[in-house]
């Protein structure tokens, strides 16, 4: 559902969209200064290579209302992305890809990045972009997939949001990466 409004506590009116499929994307400059926001916020700006030109290869966007053809995204992307506005500002985002699940057959979401930015933080927004995306992650799975996502073991704040909301750790998993040069070492 690329529009859907909701009102959080603070009872600012709070849209929900997805990008937009004008390329390139209206929404590519403010979801780049949000990645490269969050890397700073995890003190990690010096590994962000994120650019709006690699965004626009790489982000799937939803058709604006308008489309003739509106099941069909558009770009060749992988991930996509939710934001959140207040007062007709970017108040956030929510970065997410589809994954499977072979032990339950269905598919899910995987949460990549979910940022407030500060100035917005404390007024229900974060929990507003995880609603929605276990709304989507319920529609893509008929009820029966996952949403995903890893936190910073430093960040008790999100951690306790998290968990409030009835997200449990997963302790008994380790997350493991190979990037880079290392691929095509393997």
């Amino acid at each position: 559902m690329p529009h859907a409004k909701v009102y959080p506590t603070s009872f600012l009116p709070v849209h929900f969209h997805t990008n937009h499929p004008i390329p390139p994307s209206p929404d590519i400059p403010e979801i780049l200064a949000m990645i490269r926001e969050l890397a700073s916020f995890e003190k990690a700006l010096d590994l962000c290579h994120a650019t709006a030109d690699s965004l626009s290869r790489t982000l799937s966007f939803s058709p604006c209302p308008s489309d003739p053809n509106p099941s069909q995204s558009h770009g060749p992307g992988y991930a996509r992305t939710f934001l959140i506005l207040s007062d007709n500002a970017v108040a956030g985002m929510a970065l997410y890809f589809h994954n499977y699940s072979t032990w339950l057959a269905c598919p899910g979401i995987y949460l990549e990045d979910l940022f407030v930015r500060p100035e917005y933080r404390r007024r229900g927004f974060a929990k507003a972009l995880l609603r929605r995306l276990g709304k989507e992650a319920a529609e893509v799975s008929g009820g029966k997939g996952r949403l995903e996502w890893s936190c910073l073991k430093w960040n008790q704040g999100a951690l306790d949001t998290y968990k409030a909301m009835g997200a449990k750790t997963q302790d008994e998993w380790i997350g493991l990466r190979v990037e880079g040069e290392g691929l095509g070492r393997m």
